[in-house]
């Protein structure tokens, strides 16, 4: 769910931002789909496991980590992109897409 939520609000936040300002797209996508990933996963994988004292900062502390990670890989993913880009000689936009997680 939390790849998914990421890929529906990078795709809509291309066409809002019409291509332009891939950081805000990147680090807008990831701020979503890491705080989807991060409840989902910590709470299934350490609930009854861990005290439940711990849980909330275990969700925190996850969810700042992956945030921070896409952060700093933003210079690395504009050099992916343009590269791709010019390769390629494409650049997408999933204008009038249904998403559906299945």
């Amino acid at each position: 769910m939390g790849e998914y939520s990421n890929s529906v609000v990078l795709s809509k936040m291309k066409i809002i931002t019409k291509g332009k300002w891939l950081w805000t797209r990147t680090i807008g996508s990831t701020v979503v789909g890491e705080l989807v990933d991060s409840l989902i996963f910590v709470t299934i994988a350490f609930l009854g496991v861990l005290p439940t004292e711990l849980i909330i900062p275990l969700i925190i502390s996850n969810y700042l980590f992956k945030t921070g990670v896409e952060v700093l890989f933003t210079p690395i993913t504009y050099k992916v992109v343009n590269f791709l880009k010019k390769a390629e000689q494409e650049d997408y936009y999933d204008i009038n897409v249904a998403y559906t997680p299945v």
